[in-house]
């Protein structure tokens, strides 16, 4: 139960900030069916696939808007609304990570994927990784045709997904009510920049969580309990492909510590971190989180 709730916080706050900073230049999503229902998505540049996965109650470009168009420059930019969430359908159904996995699977598959690197950012961190497990393990429901495809390399941005980390978590951190004073909390926990902590932020942050449509995905995110083997704990060494774990220095509700833990049981994890950033160095320090990209990608 602590583990989605926490999920829920990160993000279902997170989402309205980062929604702000997203380039305003970004071409318009593109819309596919996938299990019946719409997915809405960003596609753009020419190179290598890239598929980028946001994290809980955001968006593509809430999460990846500073981001896309320099990743475009080299790269074929795949970047989903996931479901339940932006522009995607919202299905009044049980939400897990492996809904999510699932679906990400038959995206990939409708679009004819088949080589690339999946980067996630905190829960989509968390789904990033479960898929790989997933993919690389060969594991499927179905046949061959359900099989996920594989991805060649993977980058984790301040991942969720780690059950002790969860558990430690004080009251603070999982209360779901959305209240001023639980908002203004998690905005000093998630930036480090003071400057993101201010009542103008949080003013707006309160509008977009009053206004979006999200809720029912978070919640039933929530509430219900985590699923076996949701965890990543004891499975990453399934992970045999080159991941670069990216974290910000400061990340005040997803500890260094993690990252740390991420990158020594990932047998071909390394760790980046960036500077003066917290919990979305992307949002934060856009240009250093790029930087911690360049080698590897």
């Amino acid at each position: 139960m602590q583990l989605r709730i926490i999920c829920a916080i990160i993000l279902g706050l997170f989402a309205p900030i980062t929604a702000r900073a997203a380039d305003p230049t970004l071409p318009a999503q593109e819309t596919i069916q996938v299990f019946g229902v719409k997915i809405a998505y960003y596609e753009l540049g020419q190179g290598p696939t890239l598929v980028l996965v946001h994290g809980y109650g955001s968006s593509a470009k809430g999460d990846w808007g500073q981001v896309m168009l320099p990743l475009a420059k080299h790269h074929h930019v795949i970047a989903p609304d996931l479901l339940g969430f932006g522009n995607s359908a919202k299905p009044l159904i049980a939400y897990g990570v492996q809904t999510w996995v699932d679906v990400l699977g038959e995206f990939l598959r409708e679009k004819n994927i088949s080589d690339f690197t999946m980067m996630g950012e905190s829960l989509g961190g968390w789904i990033a990784a479960d898929y790989s497990i997933e993919a690389l393990q060969g594991t499927s429901p179905g046949g061959t045709d359900l099989a996920l495809p594989k991805p060649s390399r993977l980058v984790l941005s301040d991942a969720a997904g780690r059950l002790a980390t969860m558990e430690a978590l004080r009251p603070q951190e999982l209360d779901p009510i959305l209240s001023l004073a639980h908002e203004k909390y998690l905005l000093t926990k998630i930036f480090h920049d003071p400057a993101r902590h201010s009542d103008q932020a949080l003013q707006q942050g309160m509008a977009w969580s009053m206004a979006n449509d999200n809720g029912w995905a978070m919640m039933s995110f929530a509430v219900n309990s985590p699923a076996p083997g949701e965890a990543v704990d004891g499975r990453l060494g399934a992970i045999t492909i080159p991941t670069l774990v990216v974290w910000g220095q400061y990340d005040g509700l997803l500890p260094l510590a993690d990252g740390r833990f991420y990158a020594a049981g990932i047998p071909r994890g390394k760790l980046v971190v960036v500077p003066n950033a917290g919990h979305a160095p992307m949002i934060e320090q856009p240009a250093g989180f790029l930087a911690a990209l360049a080698g590897f990608l």
